[in-house]
């Protein structure tokens, strides 16, 4: 009330005023926080949720409109967001097992090297070779392959073998390069035993990189720089001698000389990748890359024109490059060859999730960490899927259920990648990229939540038989 004449006043509304002590029982208490606000999905997430494949869990999952979707495909490449997220080994094991009972795929070709890979071979089809006095995969990452998912499933193949012809049965095969010492004890293995006379020279050119077997990346540096001569013609010499052995017309029942000559072909990529390592990112991914296919198509090759390949590696090597962020550095990878030689006979798999555990170093060579993973960025296609609502399911992207998403999906975006190292305090910079999804992959598998794969402990392998893939 204001007074404005001495008869005059003048009144205002000041509304619902309290007024209250300051102090004690009475005393000015904060309001409650108000519930977070919901936010609703955007137009694109409810699109998404619209047009998915939502499964309770791994094992209940219906796998049948898949196993549709793939049809006639020679080849199935299963991807991988981390190399230690276990619902992805999970969900890849479920598939491939359905792949081999009822669309007979028989090779199995994984992101590990050819030698470690072997082992579990020769346990799955229970081959008569010599045993190997080295322990299978006990390079860094161990965790990578040395985890219990990968353990149940190599348990679960070869007991699926079990009921079938030797001929018949399931290989599993390892894609990778890095085992070059592995691969070399390999050849020697087999030439003591098939050709001793070549054995004496095999060793002779191989000693070239004896003395770099602690650190074969420290052998390219040298060579590089000149401080040590290159291997290179030892190695590519000792190919070509098996090569000219009159044997490269290979039958199907020769495996340890198809085994020997592909770890001669290790060892001289290997090589090649040690030194081309130091020129640039994008030589040494390459060279990588194409080792990987190279040995899938000689797998396929081998095997004859009825065999069908799971591939099992991460995103960044089965996704199309060319639909990426890594074409603009010249890199390719396993599936854009993939579909540059099979075309629609090659489907792939994609795989994301927003947070949850991963088993993971801190730096190259360091010890396995449990690490929290962060969720997922903006303009992420990880936080689009989680703003979906769908705690896991299966997304088509060649032929989607509403044709509208592969359009409105084909905007660049981020994408994240973990590998064997996460470091989440330079989560933008270290793991994530852009790339077109629809284009990368023809299909994309969703985790909302995932948690880290359990290291196989020593205690587990008690009992177990010599010929055991994961023996110490």
């Amino acid at each position: 009330v204001t007074r404005v004449t001495e008869s005059r006043f003048e009144e205002e509304e000041l509304g619902g005023v309290r007024f209250v002590p300051l102090v004690g029982a009475e005393g000015w208490r904060e309001e409650r926080p108000r519930p977070p606000r919901v936010e609703r999905p955007s137009a694109l997430a409810a699109l998404a949720a619209e047009s998915c494949e939502p499964f309770a869990s791994i094992e209940t999952i219906d796998l049948e409109p898949f196993l549709r979707r793939v049809g006639d495909a020679r080849v199935v490449l299963l991807g991988e967001a981390t190399h230690g997220t276990s619902e992805f080994y999970r969900l890849r094991a479920r598939i491939t097992r359905e792949l081999i009972a009822r669309k007979g795929f028989d090779i199995v070709a994984v992101e590990a090297d050819w030698p470690d890979a072997a082992r579990i071979d020769h346990f799955v089809r229970e081959r008569d070779v010599p045993r190997a006095k080295w322990q299978a995969f006990a390079r860094f990452p161990t965790w990578m392959w040395r985890n219990r998912d990968v353990r149940d499933f190599v348990d679960w193949l070869h007991d699926h073998n079990q009921g079938r012809e030797r001929g018949r049965r399931v290989r599993f095969a390892g894609l990778d390069l890095y085992g070059m010492y592995n691969s070399i004890a390999a050849v020697l293995g087999y030439l003591d035993r098939a050709e001793p006379s070549s054995a004496a020279l095999a060793r002779q050119r191989y000693g070239c990189l004896t003395p770099w077997q602690s650190d074969p990346a420290e052998y390219g540096r040298a060579a590089l720089t000149g401080e040590y001569r290159s291997c290179e013609r030892d190695v590519v010499g000792m190919l070509q001698t098996l090569l000219e052995k009159g044997m490269e017309e290979l039958r199907r029942d020769d495996e340890p000389f198809f085994e020997a000559l592909q770890n001669a072909r290790v060892v001289a990529d290997a090589e090649a990748y040690y030194r081309v390592m130091y020129y640039g990112a994008a030589e040494s991914w390459n060279l990588r890359d194409r080792h990987m296919f190279a040995t899938l198509e000689r797998l396929l090759e081998f095997h004859g024109p009825s065999s069908k390949a799971v591939v099992w590696e991460h995103n960044s090597h089965v996704g199309d490059a060319s639909a990426t962020e890594m074409a603009a550095r010249g890199e390719l990878n396993i599936g854009q060859l993939c579909r540059q030689r099979f075309g629609p006979a090659a489907y792939s798999l994609g795989f994301g999730t927003h947070h949850g555990t991963v088993a993971a170093a801190s730096h190259w060579g360091g010890p396995l960490e449990v690490k929290q993973v962060r969720p997922a960025l903006e303009k992420s296609y990880e936080r689009l899927f989680h703003d979906a609502g769908v705690p896991s399911f299966l997304l088509p992207l060649r032929s989607p259920r509403k044709p509208e998403l592969r359009r409105e999906l084909t905007e660049a975006r981020l994408e994240r990648a973990i590998g064997v190292l996460y470091r989440p305090e330079t989560e933008r910079a270290s793991h994530y990229f852009h790339a077109v999804l629809p284009h990368q992959f023809d299909e994309f598998a969703w985790f909302d939540r995932t948690e880290a794969v359990h290291p196989i402990e020593t205690h587990e392998l008690t009992g177990m038989p010599d010929t055991y893939p994961f023996g110490l």
